[in-house]
């Protein structure tokens, strides 16, 4: 049992890390290589990170699924244990080993862009946004909230529906399609607090930028905004779990 479980964990740092490591590598290559010849914004901006969010998730569950379910996010975990059985003393282990697993991603992709960030911002004053998220509006944190409840709601709300067994959905599928879904939650809410959709992907991250030395990172510098992707994202799971199984699970042949 204990050997089940630490495999578990691992697959959940490293599916968990696979994600970060495309998501801010992406962020990097936006942000730190802003332009090509002159006049011409390069690398895709706001349309290459939203795809290659989804496609470090689909890539994160192929790793993963076979041995953890590939949760890779304390929302999803919260979610199962709380509708679908999943068990309660597993909860905090997974959520560790995601948030690890989360900061360690982040750190590789740190380091292997280090002369770029020395170039780009020295201080490190402007940039762990590639790394965690932060609010389009610092003095309306309640319009961030509301959109971590709503992105995280229709993750868990879909999630559940394209892994249901009673709802015919190829499992073979189900990695590409929750890669698409966090496509279409990252194109659609994407703005408003950086669609973090998951607390281990920010919170991770974000103790990795103080751990880095950047001043403005949202958990130390006194803006008081770390809250916001935890909460909200655990609170959005268990809204959108909750609202699939009273709108379409009820109603599914057994």
């Amino acid at each position: 049992m204990r050997n089940g479980l630490i495999g578990e964990l691992s697959a959940e740092f490293t599916g968990t890390m696979i994600i970060l490591l495309f998501g801010a590598g992406v962020c990097a290559m936006v942000n730190l290589f802003p332009v090509g010849v002159p006049g011409e914004i390069v690398n895709g901006g706001f349309t290459n990170i939203t795809f290659a969010w989804a496609l470090g998730v689909t890539f994160g569950i192929l790793a993963a699924g076979k041995i953890s379910g590939a949760h890779l996010n304390p929302a999803v975990t919260l979610a199962l244990a709380v509708f679908r059985g999943f068990p309660w003393r597993k909860v905090l282990p997974y959520s560790i080993a995601q948030i690890l697993g989360a900061f360690a991603g982040a750190a590789v992709v740190f380091f292997n862009y280090r002369e770029a960030f020395h170039r780009f911002d020295p201080g490190l004053v402007k940039t762990a946004g590639i790394f965690t998220t932060f609010p389009a509006y610092p003095e309306v944190l309640s319009a961030g909230f509301f959109d971590q409840v709503i992105g995280t709601a229709l993750l868990l709300f879909l999630v559940l529906a394209v892994t249901d067994e009673r709802n015919q959905t190829s499992p073979h599928l189900a990695p590409i399609l929750v890669g698409l879904i966090v496509l279409a939650i990252g194109m659609s809410f994407g703005k408003l607090h950086g669609y973090a959709i998951n607390p281990a992907r920010d919170f991770g991250p974000r103790l990795f930028t103080v751990l880095a030395g950047f001043p403005n990172n949202g958990l130390t510098d006194g803006s008081g905004i770390w809250w916001i992707p935890i909460a909200g994202p655990l609170a959005g799971g268990l809204v959108g779990a909750g609202l699939y199984d009273l709108t379409i699970r009820r109603w599914l042949p057994r």
